[in-house]
């Protein structure tokens, strides 16, 4: 049926439309307000090399040095992010931040891209973290750029750089206070909603099919009543004259079949 044919429908089937479309809105609603609302907090961190560069002199004349390892190549500050960001999205360090499968917080951590291949293409680090609530949301993003900070201090200290050349992390922003991500509960609504108006749509034309049939039976109930009328009345008419031919006066009836010559 076009688009048009359905209006038709729809509006002559008004009273199945209506509430129809009124439960349409009442699920959605129920849909929306059963999944609940996250909430997301951003940071931005930066590595950031110190003052006297990435080589420590142990002589006044320069001629002993010692050079941090996490410095001696090339994109270190970018490579070195990298590092810190892998290690954030790894299992355990999930675990040590509060994370669990099924839990209600969540984070994220990148350089702006999630392709691995290109997590060494700068020194920044962009965090989000989730939570029921926005304070929820905020905490877990101060703990994972806490955590960045830890992280890189130990890979320093491991491979044993001078403190002097210690890579630093620098907060460009901030973590902010949590916003809310109605993108899982409205999409909760419309799938909801969208089933909902579909069922609604075969209740109605269901109804009208319902009622075309009906019409129908009667119809040929009333088209079957007439031609049993008319057949009675054909039957009642035959009847009838065959009535009157056997009540004819036998005088007339024995007359008309004498023979000739006889009076």
């Amino acid at each position: 049926m076009d688009f048009w044919g359905t209006v038709v429908v729809l509006f002559r089937r008004w009273y199945v439309t209506v509430p129809a479309f009124f439960a349409t809105l009442f699920l959605a609603f129920l849909a929306f307000s059963a999944v609940p609302i996250q909430f997301e907090s951003g940071g931005v961190l930066v590595l950031t090399t110190p003052l006297n560069g990435g080589t420590e002199y142990e002589s006044p004349d320069h001629t002993d040095s010692v050079t941090n390892p996490m410095m001696n190549f090339d994109q270190s500050l970018g490579l070195t992010a990298s590092l810190v960001i892998q290690q954030l999205r790894s299992r355990e360090t999930a675990e040590a931040l509060g994370v669990h499968p099924g839990g209600t917080t969540s984070y994220e951590v990148n350089n702006g891209t999630s392709n691995p291949e290109l997590l060494q293409s700068g020194p920044f680090i962009f965090i989000k973290g989730t939570g029921p609530s926005p304070q929820d949301a905020k905490d877990m993003a101060d703990r994972v750029a806490a955590s960045a900070q830890a992280i890189l201090d130990q890979r320093q200290k491991e491979v044993n750089a001078p403190a002097s050349t210690h890579i630093e992390v620098e907060v460009v922003v901030a973590p902010t206070a949590g916003l809310p991500l109605l993108g899982s509960p409205l999409r909760a609504a419309a799938g909801v909603g969208a089933l909902a108006a579909l069922v609604g749509l075969v209740a109605v034309y269901g109804f009208e099919n319902l009622v075309q049939r009906r019409q129908l039976r009667r119809a040929r109930r009333q088209q079957a009543g007439a031609a049993d009328g008319a057949a009675a009345t054909v039957r009642d008419r035959v009847a009838a004259e065959s009535s009157v031919v056997e009540q004819r006066d036998p005088a007339l009836l024995v007359r008309a079949g004498a023979r000739p010559g006889e009076p």
